[in-house]
């Protein structure tokens, strides 16, 4: 085995969402050691400028590159969108990066050309377009319905879900007429997981809720595997790094990865 192969993998997210991702990745390729950025210090993306988001992508790879990252995952669909190809072209061949978006866009490709599909996420997510850019470049007659629902974030984070708060939430985002006649629900950002069971209730699971951490982490371990990266040694444990700490953030990270992290602060600006 190389020793590329033994070097641990990068994931960050403006906060707690990426660690579904995260957990996701876990589940798949419990062989792999996982480095976790969580920028709570700047949480959370969806309402920031590109250019902020930006900045802070690139702070954060190099704290997973002088970690010896061998790939780094940009687990927050804001960040995928807003700092993608300028992290890929500032980490060049040091890493392999990869994004939330593509993925699930590979998806959609495979399994639901000519369908009618919805979208919900961030406004940055929503209002950058890149969903519909992306989707709109595959020529297969997918049609795109999208929503930015910026409560859903803020009401998962303060854990109101599975409670009529929610439902009442989720229901009202999901009777909009923007996403009217859609077959299959894609999740646009790392927190919605999280009420994915809601979701499928709402629709009495005749809509197809497409959840992109799953989706991810399948890609990363196909990624790995063509490219002779899996590692076969014991690794050190899991760390997760976060720019600011507070009791909450200890806490949603049980919440999110289901188990009890030790978290390290590790702040971008001194």
């Amino acid at each position: 085995m190389s020793k590329k192969a033994a070097s641990p993998i990068g994931i960050f997210d403006s906060g707690i969402g990426g660690l579904t991702v995260a957990h996701a990745v876990k589940k798949l390729l419990p062989q792999e050691q996982l480095i976790y950025f969580g920028d709570t210090a700047h949480l959370p993306y969806g309402d920031k400028s590109t250019a902020a988001i930006q900045a802070y992508s690139i702070k954060i790879c190099d704290v997973l590159l002088r970690q010896n990252c061998k790939l780094i995952l940009i687990a927050c669909n804001s960040a995928s969108a807003a700092a993608f190809e300028l992290v890929k072209e500032y980490v060049g061949s040091k890493a392999k990066v990869f994004n939330v978006i593509d993925p699930v866009v590979d998806y959609l490709r495979e399994h639901h050309a000519n369908k009618t599909v919805g979208l919900i996420g961030t406004k940055q997510t929503v209002n950058s377009n890149v969903y519909q850019k992306k989707v709109d470049d595959l020529g297969e007659g997918i049609q795109l319905k999208s929503l930015a629902t910026p409560l859903l974030v803020p009401m998962i984070e303060e854990g109101f879900y599975k409670n009529q708060v929610s439902h009442s939430i989720i229901a009202t985002y999901l009777g909009h007429e923007a996403l009217a006649g859609v077959q299959s629900l894609i999740l646009g950002c790392t927190h919605y997981p999280l009420i994915k069971e809601e979701i499928k209730q709402y629709y009495a699971n005749q809509v197809e809720v497409i959840d992109s951490s799953e989706i991810v982490a399948k890609a990363l371990k196909a990624y790995l595997e063509f490219n002779n990266l899996l590692n076969s040694e014991k690794l050190p444990d899991d760390r997760f790094l976060v720019s600011d700490y507070t009791k909450s953030f200890e806490h949603a990270t049980k919440l999110f990865f289901r188990k009890e992290v030790e978290l390290e602060k590790y702040p971008l600006w001194e």
